[in-house]
Formats: C-alpha cells, structure tokens, sequence
C-alpha cells in the first residue's frame, strides 16, 4: 500500500479526483502519522476530536470536489482565524479563544476543499524567527530534535518536513515563510505584495511589509496553492489578480542570469559553511545553462536597516497599542513584542518619510537590476537551526546582534520592497543541518520566480532526497 502521506498535495488531489483514494482514507492515514511523529516536533496545535474529522473525511468521500483542495486535510497558521478551531496568536491573552469565522485566507483554503485539522505552531504574534510561545511550548527541527524549527511559520515547516501535512500557507514580515523552509528543507514562498491579500481590517494602505503564501515539498504544490490564495479583495488596496501558475512551472534557463549577492559584501554576517553550501547549490543554475556571477552590494545595508526598523516599528506600535495600553494585557505581552511597541512610540514623522524614501530608492534601484538579471539569490539565514532553548542567537561569529531580529537581517532587502521569493533548499552543512537560498525576480513576476525554481527543484529534489528521520 503507498504512503499517502509522503505523496505531493498534487498528486493526492489527482488521485482523490480520479476516486483511487478517498478522503477518509488520507484523513485516517494523516491522523496516525501525526499521532507518531507530532509528540517530537510540536508542529501541529489545537486540533478538533478525531471522530468529527474522520466524519468531515466521510462526507468529502462521496460529496463532488469543491476544488484543488478537496478532501486534504490542512492545518492553518495560528495566526488566522479559523471557525471553530482554537485560534491563539501564540498569545496567553486568547489561550482559550475560539473564532466565529474564518479570516479571508482561511476561507479561501476552506472554499476549495480543505479540511482543517488543528493549527500550526508559532511564536507570539508571530515576532521572531523561532516558533515558542507560553501557550504551546516550543517546535523543534525534525533534522535535529535540539535545534529551532524557525519562524515564525515554524509549526508548518516542520509538520510538512514530518509528512504530516502536504501542503500549508504560513505568512512572511521579516523571513517567517522563507526562515523556517530553510530550517526544514522544504520550499517557502513570498509573493510579490498584494497578490494574496489581507482582511479588511486595521491600516491596508501603509501596512505593506507583510503577506500571506504557500509552503510544500516540491514547487507545484507552491503554485497550485497559491492559486487558491490569491486574487484580489475589492475590501483591500493593492490587490493582483490571480494567474495559472502551475500551467506556467516549465522554462528553459539557457540564457538566464542569475546575481548572487551573498552576504552583501559582508554586512550580513553569516555561520561559517552557509555560503560555500550555497555557492555549491548555485552551481546547479548554471548546470541548467543559467549564467550566474557575483554582485557587489547594491545599495546601503545600513540604509535598509534604517528604513526596516522604522517603518516595522511604526506598524507594530499602532497595530499593538490597544494590548499596550491596557495594564493587565500589556504584562502578559512577551518582552519583543514590548520592544516593538515602545520603538514605534517615540517615532517622528520626519523619521518615517526618511525610511519611506529610502524604501522608494531601494524599489527604483532594483528595478534597474532587474534589468540586467532575471533573479538574485542570498543565503536565506545568516545562522543554521541553532538550539530550540535560544530565544534568539546572541552572536554570528562573536558579533553581537543588537536587536532578537539582527540574525535575520538578509531577508529585509526582499521585505521592503515586497518581492517574489523563493526559499529553495540548498542542501545540508557538514553538521547535518538544512539551509536554503532566497531566489528572488522582479516585482509581479511570481511565475517567473516559481519556474525558475521548479527548474532548481526537478534537479536536486531535497526534501524528498533527504526527508528528516525521527
């Protein structure tokens, strides 16, 4: 009998189209491989009786396919609402609450034929690339039990390095789809910003720094998922309608150049053996009769630095205040969060218009490099999964990090300007640990960021070439 669970979401959505597998089959499957492996990972929280999923399963066995997704079990983000299920934020304020509705995204997963099966796990409020929280405790790297899973969409990393799920949609400010994909090997998607849209809720219009994606083993799962989650929210600014990406996955890279900026000549300090490990995964490109070379640092690490702490700290001191100013809830606020709120506090608007304009010249200065390149590619963290105990590292090579997000600092260039971005596995250092590159192209150019990598990823198959061992 074939494992179901290490099956692609696409190729179980054609067998379960086909009616060579039933729903109640995969649900059963998927309820046992959770039932073995999620007590060492902590991946996947909050999850509804077993008996009312297998029930859900049932019912998906004979009912006509609502779309992509139907009858495969999924667990969401515990930073989306979910009717029904236990939904926290990672935050010990809302340990107990249980939402009335589904949030867009979650709506639009449910739409075409998911079946929620629990939440995945994250850091509180989703600040910080390690996913722990008072709630839940801590997720930990199926590749070594000791180590981080990242964050903050940790919990779906994990739960899809274990095989636990298929497919799963996490959500990126500072790296927290691509961080956590290159911890466990798989694949993490940035979409170009608007693409898939928020709710209408809170500031749309200056809140542009983060968005929601997709995450799987292999990158036509990516596309078909993302199929599912974008196209645009009349409620919202910014919206990009949705595009065939998986009809478009295939491309010839003869011809294609690809700029490797590495550690942006040494602002971002990385561990030793990450960019040798990368260097020798891009080796690939070129194998595909892609040019790759060098670039040097394009524009000011400490402009963009600037620019990021700025207008991140703008958003999460106003999209935060209520929780602040409330006494009682600001003492069970986890003290990054505290940090973020009281940065934005004193912020000028003078100080906010200069992060913006260099936000604005970073946008012009890429778009001339686009010019010359058909993508850019940085290592896509600066540490490897280092112990799940750290709230955050300390040090890169005994430099001290300023800030509990500094180590993460190589994933703000794609951030600020709301960019494609791939994280593509890159193989494993001499510790045995996972790491992964950020392919990056130019902006609204997903599919052409998606091909490139289905091109990288039919090469060198890492996570079905290396799955974890538990």
């Amino acid at each position: 009998m074939q494992d179901l669970c290490g099956l692609s979401a696409s190729d179980l959505a054609r067998l379960i189209a086909g009616r060579e597998v039933k729903p109640s089959e995969l649900m059963e499957a998927t309820l046992a491989r959770i039932a073995a492996v999620n007590p060492s990972v902590n991946a996947i929280v909050s999850m509804p009786d077993a008996d009312a999923l297998m029930d859900q399963a049932r019912a998906a066995d004979d009912a006509a396919p609502a779309g992509w997704l139907h009858g495969i079990p999924m667990a969401v983000k515990d930073l989306l609402a979910v009717k029904g299920i236990r939904t926290t934020w990672g935050s010990p304020l809302y340990a107990g609450h249980i939402p009335q509705a589904d949030d867009l995204l979650a709506a639009r997963m449910r739409a075409a034929g998911a079946i929620f099966i629990g939440k995945t796990n994250t850091p509180e409020w989703g600040h910080g690339s390690h996913s722990f929280n008072p709630v839940f405790g801590a997720t930990r790297n199926p590749y070594e039990l000791s180590r981080s899973a990242g964050g903050s969409s940790g919990g779906a990393a994990a739960a899809l390095a274990t095989r636990m799920v298929a497919v799963a949609d996490g959500s990126d400010m500072m790296g927290s789809l691509r961080n956590p994909a290159a911890f466990c090997n798989v694949y993490g998607f940035r979409p170009s910003y608007g693409l898939v849209p928020a709710d209408a809720e809170g500031d749309t219009y200056l809140a542009t720094l983060a968005t929601e994606g997709p995450m799987a083993r292999n990158v036509e799962d990516i596309a078909r998922l993302l199929a599912v989650q974008a196209g645009e929210n009349p409620a919202v600014p910014f919206g990009r309608p949705a595009e065939p990406f998986a009809d478009r996955l295939h491309s010839d890279l003869r011809g294609k150049r690809i700029a490797w900026l590495g550690d942006w000549g040494g602002a971002y300090r990385c561990e030793d053996g990450i960019l040798p490990l990368c260097e020798t995964a891009l080796a690939t490109f070129a194998d595909l009769g892609a040019t790759v070379e060098a670039l040097t640092p394009p524009f000011p690490a400490e402009k963009l630095w600037f620019a990021w702490t700025t207008l991140r700290a703008m958003l999460n001191s106003n999209g935060k205040r209520a929780l602040y100013d409330d006494p009682a809830k600001r003492a069970q606020l986890k003290p990054e969060t505290l940090w973020e709120i009281e940065q934005g506090l004193g912020l000028s608007a003078d100080a906010v218009f200069a992060a913006s304009e260099i936000r604005s010249r970073w946008y012009a200065h890429a778009a001339r490099l686009f010019d010359r390149y058909d993508a850019l590619v940085m290592p896509t963290a600066q540490v490897w999964p280092f112990p799940v105990e750290w709230r955050w590292p300390q040090s890169i090579n005994g430099h001290p990090m300023d800030t509990y997000h500094r180590w993460m600092e190589v994933v703000i260039p794609v951030s600020l300007l709301g960019l494609p971005a791939l994280n593509i596995p890159a193989g494993f250092g001499q510790n045995g640990l996972p790491m992964g590159m950020q392919l990056v192209t130019r902006f609204g150019t997903d599919a052409a960021c998606l091909a490139l990598g289905h091109s990288y990823h039919m090469a060198t198959d890492w996570p079905n070439r290396r799955p974890p061992v538990l």
